[in-house]
């Protein structure tokens, strides 16, 4: 047996890690990892220590999803070893990690729409009287696990009462009751406003004063210096370096993340802007759309910024199609149209990347080529029948140009990394060559060098004469992207500027126009 004496750190660097009294909570050694043509993770190694927030980074496909998978008991290792409070110990599945005190929080939240806070919380650690649920002692101490996190959130209420921001928390709350070690967090900002990091934050100081590690994955570099201690770098499934936070600067953090150094900055062409696309007046939806009036022209990238909630892509889905407005007109090309259903727009010439490219974007059951031409089928048919021949080609040629990294086309979707699988949803709908491009929260959950090449391809399309709307929830990207930025704020727009004289704090200041509107709205 393996005592706190004996233990040595894992990672070869000129840092010392901390102590060789303390035991970390988790620690993988050497883990490789390989699937069909793809050496996912390569003799990799990692530890957590208590009351520390260790940050994984790397680029998508680096190999983070399967390490912390394999942490989760979802993978099995092909080598190395798991250590847990220094023993050897082989975690079988997802149910045993979770008796191992170890908690994964992911991206897409896994709560239940159908049962209230108290429920979720204690999802699975129901407490019995008998043969029967307690459902007193359920939510006494459901609420217990809440106010202890310091969060004023009812247990009686219903999940869909609550923003997502809300929802994150419960789904930590859940994660903190479950975890006695380590709470692994997959970008658990991607989808909070700023007042809700300032939450989310705040409650992972508490979560390390309890002890408790914190494995943090996120590609936005403000929020990992603000919460890391340590930060681990993995590339093309190999560890690059580990050091503290403190003993990394920016570009050299995204130099290693990438093995190259990489140009951030978005080229905006000086090109024409055209005539007005796509046009909308009037848009209600209930209190979510109200009075929204915006205008898309050919070569121009319209920023739509916004707090999450501010009806953004409710916006988005009525000009789509998805959704039916209550009220409002549509014009295309000056002409007013009815989009009855997506078909009836994409007819059209329109396109939508949809925030949630797992649950609308993909079928994660199918293989690249088929995700990739399910949007233009009938361009890559003769007489009604496909042409196993034009599929290829068509493939061959997004691939190369949006620079998929996949083993092989009919390698399943679902194996490929954030990023890849973000250009493989671009790549379907532009393979139509839309007139007008909707992209919601298109940098999602991707890294860096993906998302510095996602802006290039937006810039280009818009350089193509296509009237792009792009939804983002990051300043910075609405701010370098886009042409011109309009502004939602409680379902309504509340000012539009060009993006060359704006700042975080003009676009700041109409989002947070929610507050005055609400005063005088009925």
């Amino acid at each position: 047996m393996q005592g706190f004496l004996d233990w040595k750190p894992l990672h070869h660097s000129s840092f010392e890690r901390k102590t060789f009294m303390t035991t970390p909570l988790v620690a993988l050694e050497r883990i490789s990892k390989s699937f069909p043509g793809v050496k996912a993770l390569d003799e990799v190694s990692f530890e957590v220590l208590p009351g520390e927030v260790h940050v994984l980074m790397g680029e998508n496909g680096a190999g983070k999803s399967t390490l912390m998978k394999i942490l989760s008991g979802a993978y099995q290792p092909d080598s190395g070893t798991i250590y847990i409070d220094g023993q050897p110990t082989a975690i079988t599945d997802p149910l045993h990690a979770n008796q191992l005190g170890i908690a994964m929080i992911y991206q897409e939240l896994t709560l239940l729409d159908n049962l209230d806070v108290g429920r979720n919380v204690l999802l699975g650690q129901e407490p019995t009287r008998g043969a029967l649920i307690d459902w007193r002692a359920l939510y006494a101490q459901a609420a217990d696990t809440l106010h202890a996190l310091g969060l004023d959130i009812d247990p009686h209420a219903p999940l869909d009462a609550l923003n997502m921001g809300e929802r994150q928390m419960v789904e930590i709350a859940r994660a903190a009751r479950r975890a006695s070690r380590v709470i692994v967090m997959d970008e658990p900002t991607s989808s909070l406003t700023k007042s809700e990091e300032e939450t989310l934050f705040a409650l992972i100081e508490r979560l390390k004063a309890r002890g408790l590690g914190i494995i943090y994955i996120s590609h936005r570099m403000d929020e990992v210096f603000r919460v890391a201690d340590w930060i681990t770098v993995l590339r093309d499934g190999r560890h690059i370096e580990t050091r503290p936070a403190s003993a990394f600067t920016r570009p050299e953090l995204i130099a290693l993340m990438v093995g190259r150094e990489i140009d951030t900055a978005v080229k905006r062409t000086d090109g024409a802007i055209g005539q007005v696309i796509l046009e909308a007046r009037g848009l209600r939806l209930g209190r979510r759309v109200r009075d929204v009036s915006l205008c898309l022209r050919a070569g121009e990238v319209v920023g739509l910024a916004g707090l999450v909630g501010a009806g953004r892509t409710q916006a988005a889905e009525i000009l789509f199609g998805a959704t039916q407005p209550d009220a409002g007109t549509i014009l295309l090309d000056g002409k007013p149209v009815h989009f009855a259903s997506p078909a009836d727009a994409i007819r059209a010439g329109i396109a939508y990347v949809p925030d949630d490219r797992k649950g609308a974007g993909l079928v994660l059951t199918l293989p690249v080529s088929t995700n990739l031409i399910l949007a233009a089928l009938e361009r890559v048919a003769n007489a009604g029948v496909l042409s196993i021949r034009a599929i290829r080609e068509t493939v061959a040629a997004w691939t190369q140009r949006l620079n998929i990294r996949a083993a092989s086309p009919r390698m399943n979707i679902e194996l490929l990394s954030g990023g890849n699988q973000q250009k493989v949803v671009l790549a379907k709908w532009l393979s139509r060559q839309p007139r007008v491009l909707i992209l919601n929260e298109p940098t999602r959950g991707i890294d860096v060098g993906a998302k510095a090449e996602v802006h290039a391809l937006i810039r280009e399309i818009a350089a193509q004469g296509v009237a792009v709307l792009m939804i983002s929830s990051e300043l910075p990207e609405i701010l370098s992207v886009s042409d011109r930025i309009v502004v939602m704020a409680a379902g309504r727009v509340t000012g539009e500027m060009p993006a060359r004289d704006a700042t975080e704090e003009d676009v700041l200041a109409l989002a947070f126009a929610d507050e005055l509107i609400m005063e005088h709205s009925v």
